[in-house]
């Protein structure tokens, strides 16, 4: 936790004045039993009304003051807890989206889930208790061993024995804790892992019937995150039974003590019922205390959490090659890429070159290194070895927004957002006007289904698109890159889901746009058997040529060819 203090700027003041105003509440409770002990001595027992009303007025004013003071300190604490989350959120969102593609792996989508939701809810608890109670807690313990020991300070010497074991146990459970609560987040990120995987994939097991599979595994993580709570469970269940024994134990000395020394006239019978009241505030702000320590081990292994997250360092970006003029507008020089963990790297010394206006397809087994070559060159991944160059300039050399604005890529997964199909098509191009919309629409053969639409390109698109089939969903996906007008258009496998025939239209428009360099990766020859040049992978190494070059001059694309088409039209 004290990792993110620094976020508290600007909030510091509320932050502030929310425990300030608790703990002159907490005084104000102080001098409420010494009211009443006033009322019963002074008044009930001389038959006093003038006392009785006086201070009883006393006590309603009191009253008032501490729940506007309460109120007011709760509001405080409210909004300090929020507004200091709403800025981690924020800034671990952002931290996020900065993050490379290897960190996201290594990480893991459940895990960053979990840290911007359940460790965020956790850590804005944490906050908004300790201002409340952190202070007022104490305040009123040691505040009531003080006053009790005004009242009567021999039987106030329970309280010596009282308050320090019930620290010693207070403190003994926080220690216990506080390692198996990071334990239990831990085990939620694994749990949340299968639950993700299980909704996402759940055509996939239902088709296999392997959905007790599934649900097999998923018992088996939440047995384990069962077990974890059970233990932590049953250390913090003792606490307040430790508390309310130990307490109550020394209120029955304390009434022992206090009846023993009223009987020999020494303290009056509103002092006993004013100790009595301060043992009962005791017990109840440690119960607090308890709460609030079982909350704060919850929001300490949160936090941490989130601390690492945060203290996870940007992307290194390597240093630039100098410009290189070879006339090429993109350029592979001996590039190679392993993965963080992997074994074997998954391109190896790929060179090529790509003339301005030229169309690249790129072909392979699954596997060979199609995804991660345009990943490349996408600025997503950085080369291991080697160096990609655009218009002579290192691609390490140019900014993340720089090379954004110049690339347009569709993935092999169609992301489609919730809104509309206008506010999905415009995210690369926020002024776009419909005329644009629609001519991108057009040439992604799109244009007919949403214009069958009710609403057209105002059309509602669901959550992942799913009002949408997966082939509309990638020629919406295709559309949108369009729209950008990128100087460099990838197609990772972006006709997956298409029938032959829409396929070779939208190919047909692709072909006349002006772009200095279209990427298509296929698994299917005719889709890029008119390309101007064609890269086939093969366990992470590259042959180039053309069509005609390739089939007469390598085996496995011939292979591939000739899987697809007779042999007649292979030649």
């Amino acid at each position: 936790m004290t990792k993110l203090l620094g976020y508290f700027k600007g909030m510091r003041i509320k932050g502030l004045l929310a425990p300030l105003l608790k703990m002159s509440e907490a005084g104000l409770e102080l001098l409420v039993p010494l009211i009443i002990a006033q009322i019963i001595d002074l008044g009930i027992s001389q038959n006093n009304r003038q006392i009785i009303y006086t201070r009883g007025l006393q006590l309603v004013i009191t009253g008032l003051i501490g729940l506007s003071v309460s109120v007011t300190a709760q509001y405080f604490s409210a909004y300090t807890a929020v507004s200091f989350v709403k800025r981690i959120q924020h800034i671990c969102y952002e931290k996020i989206q900065r993050m490379s593609f290897t960190q996201h792996n290594e990480i893991g989508t459940s895990t960053l889930i979990t840290r911007l939701t359940g460790d965020m809810d956790s850590i804005r608890n944490g906050v908004n208790l300790t201002l409340r109670l952190l202070l007022r807690s104490p305040v009123v313990v040691i505040g009531a061993c003080i006053m009790a020991f005004r009242v009567d300070k021999q039987a106030a010497a329970v309280f010596i024995g009282a308050v320090p074991l019930l620290a010693l146990v207070i403190f003994a459970v926080m220690i216990i804790t506080i390692p198996k609560n990071r334990h239990i987040r831990s085990a939620v990120d694994g749990a949340l892992t299968t639950v993700r995987e299980s909704v996402t994939g759940a055509r996939v097991l239902r088709a296999f019937g392997i959905e007790k599979n599934q649900a097999d595994e998923f018992t088996a993580k939440n047995e384990i995150l069962t077990r974890l709570q059970e233990r932590t469970g049953r250390i913090s269940a003792l606490l307040n039974p430790l508390t309310c024994l130990i307490v109550n134990t020394a209120s029955a000395c304390l009434i022992w003590i206090g009846a023993k020394r009223v009987d020999a006239g020494i303290i009056s019978c509103g002092a006993v019922v004013a100790l009595y009241s301060y043992m009962s505030q005791i017990l109840v702000e440690l119960i607090k205390l308890a709460n609030l320590i079982i909350t704060l081990t919850k929001s300490f292994a949160c936090a941490d959490r989130v601390a690492s997250l945060l203290e996870t360092p940007d992307e290194e970006i390597p240093e630039s090659a100098p410009d290189k003029e070879s006339g090429a507008y993109i350029e592979f020089d001996n590039v190679s890429f392993t993965y963080k963990g992997a074994g074997a790297p998954a391109l190896k010394d790929i060179s090529f070159s790509v003339n301005r206006g030229e169309r690249i397809g790129i072909i392979g087994a699954t596997g060979s290194g199609k995804s991660t070559l345009m990943n490349l060159l996408a600025g997503f991944y950085r080369p291991t070895r080697g160096h990609i160059y655009i218009e002579g300039k290192d691609i390490n050399s140019y900014g993340r927004e720089e090379l954004a604005k110049k690339i347009g890529f569709v993935e092999q997964k169609s992301v489609i957002f919730g809104g509309t199909v206008r506010s999905n098509l415009t995210l690369g191009n926020e002024n776009a006007g419909d005329e644009e919309i629609t001519a991108a629409l057009k040439a992604a053969q799109a244009d007919d289904f949403v214009a069958q639409k009710e609403n057209g390109i105002d059309t509602v698109t669901e959550q992942n698109g799913r009002n949408f089939s997966g082939g509309q969903r990638q020629r919406l996906s295709v559309a949108r890159a369009l729209l950008k007008n990128p100087d460099i258009l990838i197609l990772d496998d972006a006709s997956s889901a298409l029938d032959y025939l829409t396929d070779s239209k939208m190919r047909k428009a692709l072909s006349g746009l002006d772009c200095r360099a279209i990427f298509t990766v296929s698994q299917r020859t005719g889709s890029i058997l008119d390309c101007d040049k064609i890269i086939l992978l093969e366990d992470g190494e590259a042959a180039a040529g053309t069509h005609d070059e390739l089939l007469k001059n390598n085996e496995e694309y011939r292979e591939i060819h000739l899987s697809q088409f007779e042999e007649d039209d292979a030649v």
